[in-house]
C-alpha cells in the first residue's frame, strides 16, 4: 500500500501545481485571447490537435464532452468500452486526476475559511473555473489520440455532475446504476479499495454505496434527462441492442453495430489499463456472468435489514428483499454470448496475455482509481479507425420485469419527450 499512497501524493502534488499554472494563466492577459462581456478573458478561437494522419480537430469547452461515471464495480468500465467501440469516440482509460482535482475544489468550497482565503488573493469562482476547465479539458483531449467526441471515464467524477455541467455546458453524463448488493460484493471479493470503505463489512459499505448512489443519482435528475441518462447495468447486459440504441440517440451519434460487440475492437482501437479492476472481463462479449454472484454471500443479519441500510435499491426500482432477485429476461444474443464464452475459455485466457502480456491484469493491491475522492471521506492512446462493423444480431424486447420499473419507465417517457424537443433551445 506504501507505493500506492505515494503514487496518490504524486497525482495530487501533479494536479495542484498544474491547477496554480492554470490559474496564473487565466489571471494573465495572453495573445489569443479577448475579454467577454463580463470582463473575463476567454479564448477568441477553439484549440487544435492532430492525429497521425494529420487530420484537424478542434477541441474547447463547448464542445459535446462524454462523461462516464458512477460507483466502482457498476459497469463503468463496460460503458466505457461499448462507447468507445464507435468510430467518431475516444474515451481512453481513467485519469485518476480529475475526480481528485474536482474533490480539491469541493473542499475548497465547503470551507468558509479556505474559501476567503481565495476569494481574497483574486481566486475567485470564475477564475477557478477557468482554471479547473482547461485542466480538465487538457487532460481529456491530450492523454489519448484525438477524435470527433472525446469522453472521460473517472466513475466519482459524477459526484460533481452539477459542477461539470456547469463547465462544460454542452457535455452528456452517463449514470451507470447497477443493484448495491452486487456493487458491494463485487467491491468485497475483488478488494476494491475505496477511501472510507471497510471492505470487510458488507453493512459499512452498503451503507456508502447508498450515500454515494443517492448524491449521483440526485444531480443526475437535477440536470435532466437532456444532459444526464441513468444506465442500469442489469438491463444493459440483458437487452444490450435497446439500451444501446437508446444511449446512441441521447449522446447524439449514429447507429453503428460496432458498439454492440467491443470485445473484437480491445487492443485495437480501444485501450485498456491492465491496472482497472473490471479489465479481465471487459475483453469478453456482454454477458450475465456478474448479475447474481452476490446471491448468498451477504450476512443474515445484514439481508435482514437491507431496506434500512440501503433504502436507495427501492427508489432506483430494485427489490431489497428479493434474494435473487429477477431483472428479467436476456435477449437471445446474450445467451449467444454466454454459450460461446463457455465454450471458449482458452481462447479468452489467450487474449488477456496478448492484450496486457504474460502477468495479465494487474489485481494485487489495486486500489480503485478514486480511492482518496475526498467526497467519500464523510460517509492510451488509440488509433482510431473505422473497421467494418459486423452486422447486429438482433437483440428483440423479450424479457419479462426490467428490475426497476418506476424508473425505466420515466426514461422511456424521457427518451420519447427528448425527441419532441430536439429544436429546443440549449440551456445555458
Amino acid at each position: 500500500m506504501a507505493r500506492y499512497r505515494f503514487l496518490h501524493i504524486i497525482i495530487t502534488a501533479a494536479a495542484t501545481a498544474s491547477l496554480m499554472f492554470f490559474f496564473m494563466q487565466s489571471g494573465c492577459n495572453q495573445l489569443g485571447q479577448e475579454y467577454n462581456n463580463y470582463g473575463r478573458m476567454v479564448h477568441k478561437e477553439p484549440q487544435i490537435l492532430y492525429d497521425d494522419q494529420n487530420i484537424e480537430y478542434e477541441y474547447s469547452r463547448e464542445m459535446p464532452l462524454i462523461f462516464i461515471g458512477g460507483m466502482p464495480r457498476s459497469g463503468t468500465t463496460l460503458m466505457r468500452a461499448m462507447v468507445d467501440a464507435h468510430s467518431n469516440v475516444r474515451c481512453g482509460e481513467e485519469t485518476r486526476v480529475i475526480p481528485r482535482l474536482l474533490g480539491m475544489r469541493a473542499q475548497w468550497e465547503k470551507s468558509p475559511k479556505e474559501h476567503a482565503r481565495l476569494e481574497e488573493a483574486g481566486l475567485t469562482g470564475p477564475v477557478i473555473d477557468d482554471a479547473i476547465s482547461a485542466f480538465i479539458l487538457e487532460v481529456i483531449a491530450k492523454h489519448g489520440s484525438p477524435a470527433p467526441r472525446l469522453c472521460n471515464k473517472d466513475p466519482f467524477v459524477l459526484r460533481s455532475t452539477k459542477y461539470v455541467r456547469k463547465i462544460f455546458p454542452n457535455s452528456k453524463f452517463l449514470l451507470m446504476i447497477r443493484d448495491g448488493r452486487a456493487t458491494v460484493h463485487s467491491i468485497i471479493s475483488r478488494k476494491v479499495t475505496i477511501s472510507g470503505f471497510d471492505i470487510k463489512s458488507y453493512r459499512d459499505c452498503l451503507k456508502k454505496w447508498n450515500l454515494a448512489i443517492n448524491s449521483m443519482y440526485d444531480q443526475c435528475m437535477e440536470v435532466g434527462p437532456k444532459w444526464c441518462m441513468p444506465v442500469f447495468y442489469e438491463q444493459l447486459v440483458l437487452h444490450p441492442e435497446e439500451w444501446l440504441r437508446s444511449i446512441m440517440e441521447f449522446l447524439d451519434l449514429d447507429w453503428e453495430d460496432s458498439v454492440l460487440h467491443h470485445e473484437d475492437y480491445i487492443g485495437k482501437g480501444i485501450s485498456l489499463s491492465k491496472r482497472e479492476r473490471s479489465t479481465d472481463q471487459v475483453i469478453k462479449p456482454v454477458n450475465m456472468d456478474g448479475l447474481t454472484k452476490w446471491v448468498g454471500q451477504i450476512p443474515p443479519d445484514v439481508v435482514r435489514d437491507m431496506p434500512d441500510i440501503a433504502p436507495m435499491l427501492e427508489r432506483l426500482g430494485y427489490d431489497p428483499r428479493a434474494n435473487p432477485p429477477k431483472y428479467g429476461n436476456p435477449d437471445a444474443s446474450v445467451l449467444k454470448n454466454m454459450e460461446f464464452i463457455r465454450s471458449n475459455k482458452g481462447q479468452f485466457d489467450e487474449k488477456v496475455k496478448e492484450v496486457f502480456g504474460d502477468n495479465g491484469v494487474d489485481l494485487e493491491n489495486n486500489p480503485a482509481a478514486d480511492e482518496n475522492h475526498p467526497l467519500l471521506k464523510l460517509p492510451g492512446q488509440k488509433d482510431r479507425q473505422v473497421q467494418p462493423k459486423r452486422a447486429g444480431e438482433g437483440a428483440g424486447n423479450g424479457g419479462e420485469g426490467n428490475g426497476a420499473p418506476g424508473v425505466m419507465g420515466r426514461i422511456k417517457d424521457q427518451f420519447d419527450r427528448r425527441k419532441k424537443d430536439r429544436q429546443d433551445t440549449d440551456f445555458r
